[in-house]
């Protein structure tokens, strides 16, 4: 059912997960969706563009697109990273997408950070994303930052699908600890229901997740999806140091405390985001030919 009065959102990393997820819950919803990205002419852009959206160049960097992009919009949905760059050049162009959406009158930022990010983890790219919420905060711009715990769209990629290739769950926490988790689409159809729902979540920083498991209970539905026997390995913080300090300091924190967010109060309150359970979401995964990639290689 599309809404009375269509808004126009402005979506920052609109072909990367979360932004696109964003994207397309925005527009299955009826509103007006501005991708901001810095290639329009990409894959992801295109298929952006056949459901409906406008594309627009953007730059963090170049300011003068920034102001172009959001000129006229009622709500920005902003993602930041720093993988592929620091944090340092994270928090800078965090800042300078804030600055923009001040400048052009923004009735709504929402910005997604990470859950547990405003506890202090000592995680630099929790740290930056906490430093970016302030600036939000401080900047005078209506927000709402929501903040997903770990996203299980990563366990279709990098080492962690080298792993399943080889019938092993690696993941660097003992097998009996959970972890909350959270798919992409989640995030954007969450991220859908705070900008049509301005009102209710203004000045609010929510942590979200749609299911909880241990890496035990993560194999054992992969193993289910994939048809494989899937068993978990305890990679050493080490091996992960190796590749990343960043990284390694996240899962050290995973298991020294968790990342706690209530699943359940989130599925009663907001059963319109019709969250998905791990073993939902890995069952809609294409696993044969995700797995059959590193054969071909």
């Amino acid at each position: 059912m599309h809404p009375a009065t269509p808004l126009t959102v402005a979506v920052t990393g609109a072909t990367g997960a979360q932004g696109g997820a964003t994207a397309r819950a925005l527009l299955a919803a009826g509103h007006h969706v501005r991708a901001l990205t810095r290639d329009p002419a990409s894959p992801a852009a295109g298929a952006l563009r056949a459901l409906g959206a406008e594309l627009r160049r953007a730059d963090f960097d170049a300011r003068d697109s920034l102001d172009a992009a959001l000129a006229g919009a009622d709500a920005l949905f902003a993602v930041t990273t720093p993988f592929g760059t620091d944090t340092a050049t994270e928090m800078r162009q965090g800042e300078a997408l804030v600055d923009a959406a001040a400048s052009a009158g923004v009735g709504h930022l929402v910005l997604t950070s990470a859950a547990h990010a405003d506890r202090g983890t000592g995680v630099p790219h929790y740290d930056s994303k906490h430093a970016i919420e302030r600036y939000v905060q401080a900047s005078g711009v209506p927000w709402t930052v929501i903040a997903p715990a770990a996203f299980m769209d990563n366990y279709t990629g990098g080492w962690t699908l080298e792993g399943l290739r080889d019938d092993t769950f690696g993941w660097p926490m003992p097998s009996g600890l959970p972890l909350t988790l959270i798919p992409a689409a989640d995030i954007g159809a969450f991220a859908a229901l705070v900008i049509q729902r301005r009102e209710e979540f203004l000045g609010r920083r929510v942590d979200i997740a749609s299911d909880v498991l241990t890496p035990a209970e993560i194999a054992r539905a992969l193993a289910a999806a994939t048809g494989r026997p899937i068993t978990h390995h305890e990679v050493p913080l080490d091996v992960v140091r190796g590749h990343s300090t960043d990284l390694a300091a996240m899962f050290a924190y995973f298991t020294a405390h968790g990342l706690a967010v209530d699943v359940a109060a989130l599925r009663r309150t907001y059963p319109e985001v019709g969250w998905h359970t791990f073993a939902d979401w890995a069952a809609a995964q294409d696993w044969t030919a995700l797995l059959a990639e590193g054969v071909r290689a």
